[in-house]
């Protein structure tokens, strides 16, 4: 192996160390003493049956084999509840470590720039490291494992090399022409036998071994694949539409038609490895002959005793395994580094966007000027632009609306406003400062914003109003009143603290689409932010139902600033200003009767689209 090769393992391993032992301190070493409990095992049984076959033979002292049973059971009980103890804090220890390791790589993610967040490669290299630990194929689960292997592998070779060292020592009593099996020519030939073939098994777990991590991409995906089709079937949110839309066929032929397709990836894989182990049980069948060919010549000739001949062969069996134990372990480990390698790269990518440092000045009056300048944005990985040359200068205290069609760019403004993404040109200005400069957590905290792809959880109703472990049941209460869910809260048993769904509790309710829709808005009330933004939160509704709820919840804000977000125009009439986005451009300002009679403008034709939808309200 290369120099920079050999480094590079190294260094890899020293990481992922370092790491374990940040997430857990306790599991290495206990998992280390665990090892060597386990190794210890076999070797009781070893020497002790060795030594009782020899009283038995020889003086047949019965106080002598009483206290060699005893000894030997009593060894067997401690190891055995000192093993099953560690096993049992090891799994313990393991588990929590494995627990710790999602919540960092969930620390990460939420701590992470948005557009990471939303970037494919990394999304791609998150699913990898799931994969690959779930399989158990590769990362800091591996690593516990190969670790563990590898102290068994060591504390087995050091324990069997003691007992088996005397074989070689000892000479024949009897003279006979069996005794040249004392000839050194014979011991070397002998040892050099065994050596070769713990390398040949060695070279067959190893290709076995490769060719498994080889192919443990495709693996990934074929397991990729096969969730999602089983994880559709099972999910009870999709299931009225597999049986009302007749979906359980496709489902099925999809499901068939791909596991046809993997078959042959996993007989090619099978047909190898029974390959490879046929050869290594053929290898090692051979050299267990041999073994005791040896070791019975050797008490023949009286070189041992008869108790000995257990103890060697035993003991050079051992040797054998824990030969390829250690030296599987190390290649494992090898082969394990580019997978924990993966988790290295996640962790270490970097947090580019610049948080700025000056605070927001906190307003009574929440007199807040926002202006876009020249604002062009284009998203990774395209060279077509979103927004382009945007300029508007938001007058705090209104309710804007910010119309258009689907993809004309109405949310890529509001990501750029909230600093989800940064403009690739011009600058968005608070108070005049480029909002870059300003600190960004009090940057975000005047803004409540309710995203058409908002999320609820499996939590309390309360908690989801809240975004937070505790809260004020009254409060809560307030803002769904406001919102119109309170006929809906006085139905539920528990209240606010109604769990939402039934992922964690059997009791939860299951809420409607426009349920959900209130909810998300009361979290964004509940909030207090200065300035309130929906983009388009009940696109989901009919027009007249969605005019119903953003004129209620106008009448809610009070004198906060409100953005209001849709493609529909009747739903926005009533704001101050309306701007028509069209191609990522501003292209009319102003309100909606001023622009109504611009018969040539986007608005115009944008409505008369519409027309058919709220024709009672176009009368009006």
């Amino acid at each position: 192996m290369h120099k920079s090769k050999i480094k590079y393992n190294i260094n890899t391993l020293k990481i992922g160390l370092k790491e374990i032992f940040s997430l857990q301190p306790w599991l290495i070493p206990c998992a280390l003493i665990d090892a060597v409990f386990k190794s210890m095992a076999p070797f009781i049984n070893i020497y002790m049956s060795a030594k009782i076959i020899d009283e038995l033979i020889g003086a047949k002292n019965l106080d002598k084999l009483k206290f060699l049973v005893v000894v030997t059971i009593s060894l067997n009980l401690a190891v055995h509840l000192i093993s099953a103890a560690l096993d049992h804090l090891v799994t313990m220890l393991r588990n929590i470590t494995m627990q710790n390791q999602k919540m960092k790589l969930n620390e990460k993610i939420v701590n992470m720039n948005y557009e990471q967040v939303e970037n494919p490669e990394i999304h791609l290299l998150r699913t990898k490291i799931a994969e690959s630990e779930n399989m158990n194929g590769g990362g800091i689960s591996a690593l516990i494992e190969y670790l563990a292997d590898l102290e068994k592998g060591f504390f087995t070779v050091v324990v069997s090399i003691y007992l088996v060292i005397n074989l070689f020592k000892s000479e024949a009593i009897l003279d006979s022409y069996l005794s040249i099996i004392n000839s050194n020519i014979i011991s070397y030939g002998f040892l050099i036998l065994v050596i070769v073939c713990i390398g040949l098994s060695l070279k067959m777990q190893t290709k076995s071994n490769t060719l498994f991590f080889n192919s443990f991409s495709k693996v990934m995906d074929i397991n990729r694949v096969f969730g999602y089709y089983f994880g559709q079937i099972l999910d009870y949110n999709v299931g009225k539409e597999i049986r009302l839309c007749n979906q359980k066929e496709i489902l099925i032929k999809e499901n068939k038609d791909f596991t046809q397709g993997t078959q042959k990836l996993f007989n090619d894989l099978g047909y190898k490895d029974a390959k490879y182990r046929g050869f290594d049980g053929l290898i090692t069948s051979l050299v267990s002959g041999t073994i005791y060919v040896f070791v019975g010549l050797k008490a023949i000739v009286g070189a041992i005793s008869i108790g000995s001949v257990v103890q060697y062969t035993g003991s050079i069996s051992q040797f054998m395994e824990g030969s390829k134990r250690f030296l599987t372990s190390v290649n494992a480990i090898i082969n394990n580094n580019k997978y924990l390698q993966l988790y290295i790269d996640f962790l270490n990518i970097e947090d580019y966007k610049y948080k700025g440092t000056i605070p927001v000045e906190k307003r009574d009056d929440d007199e807040y000027e926002i202006e876009f300048r020249n604002v062009s944005f284009k998203y990774p990985g395209t060279d077509i632009y979103a927004l382009k040359n945007i300029s508007i200068k938001l007058d705090i205290g209104e309710r804007l609306a910010i119309v258009g069609m689907n993809g004309s760019g109405k949310t890529t403004f509001i990501k750029l406003l909230a600093r989800l993404y940064e403009p690739n040109e011009g600058e968005i200005l608070l108070n005049g400062i480029d909002i870059r400069k300003y600190d960004y957590e009090e940057y975000l905290g005047l803004f409540s914003i309710v995203f058409q792809d908002f999320k609820l959880f499996s939590f309390s109703l309360g908690q989801n109003v809240t975004a937070s472990v505790s809260f004020d049941e009254e409060n809560v209460k307030e803002v769904l009143s406001k919102v119109g869910l309170d006929k809906r809260l006085s139905t539920m048993i528990n209240g606010v603290q109604t769990s939402l769904y039934k992922e964690f509790d059997e009791e939860g309710v299951e809420i409607s689409g426009g349920e959900a829709q209130k909810i998300a808005l009361a979290r964004a009330l509940h909030r207090n932010a200065p300035i309130i933004i929906l983009d388009e939160p009940t696109s989901a509704l009919d027009p007249i139902a969605e005019f119903e709820i953003y004129t209620k919840f106008n009448d809610v804000v009070g004198t906060k600033t409100a953005f209001y977000i849709s493609h529909r125009l009747s739903s926005c009439r009533f704001c101050d200003e309306i701007a028509v986005f069209d191609r990522g451009r501003i292209v009319q300002k102003g309100k909606h009767d001023e622009l109504l009679k611009n018969e040539g403008g986007k608005y115009y034709e944008l409505w008369q689209a519409q027309a058919k939808y709220y024709n009672s309200e176009v009368s009006a």
